[in-house]
């Protein structure tokens, strides 16, 4: 899974439960993004502004916004005259996407080699220890998210904004793709893959850092493509 994305950074603690209890209204976007893919919010919900706004104690403009955001990263469809729904792509939208990420990614992971510092690191490590809590706890939405979060800071620290962008674009798609696998939440969400990967770029192994990179997408496709429920 956030970017799963937007090109500017979000929120990385792991997200509330789903319930009517009143929170910040900046803490929606995880909060209904993790319930989108937790499948607690599928497809086939029927769902409004007004009770988004009652489950999740906050304004409908909050509800609004977000909407806007995540229509804007093919996660929510919005219509005129219709309710929100969840987006459903399909297996080529999936496998275009997947294979745009490979090409991304292979580009960025060297660059983020050659641009690490301290401080970066120190925050892939952050996500990974609350992905790993998320999976522990069997919070398989947030686990994505996060997971989605992970390449996205990924992206960004290796200095490269364009690019950054584009995976921005491709992480939420897949996210969701990922939430409608059968597999666990173990399978999809490889936190062991992501300490690997870090612990090549702070050695500066970009070829190793390449190839671990490699290897975790290539499971991430299998695991999609052969367990997606559509």
């Amino acid at each position: 899974m956030n970017s799963l994305a937007t090109s500017h950074p979000r929120q990385t603690s792991a997200a509330l439960p789903f319930s009517r209890l009143q929170a910040p209204a900046d803490d929606l976007y995880p909060r209904l993004l993790d319930a989108i893919l937790d499948q607690r919010i599928d497809a086939a919900s029927r769902f409004t502004e007004e009770s988004l706004k009652q489950m999740f104690g906050v304004s409908r403009a909050d509800v609004r916004r977000v909407l806007t955001q995540l229509a804007h990263e093919q996660i929510i469809v919005l219509r005129a005259n219709h309710r929100p729904r969840v987006a459903g792509p399909d297996a080529e939208q999936t496998r275009q996407a997947l294979h745009a990420r490979r090409l991304a990614e292979s580009t960025l992971v060297p660059l983020a080699c050659q641009h690490a510092q301290a401080e970066d690191l120190q925050r892939l490590r952050a996500l990974i220890e609350l992905e790993h809590q998320a999976v522990d706890k069997h919070r398989r939405g947030a686990a994505i998210r996060l997971s989605g979060e992970f390449h996205l800071q990924l992206a960004r620290m290796a200095g490269n904004a364009p690019l950054a962008h584009f995976l921005g674009t491709l992480v939420p798609l897949t996210s969701v793709a990922i939430a409608r696998c059968t597999e666990t939440t173990q399978s999809c969400c490889g936190w062991q893959d992501h300490a690997r990967i870090v612990d090549a770029i702070e050695r500066d192994d970009a070829a190793m850092a390449v190839s671990l990179m490699n290897r975790h997408l290539d499971h991430l496709e299998q695991t999609i493509l052969s367990g997606s429920t559509h």
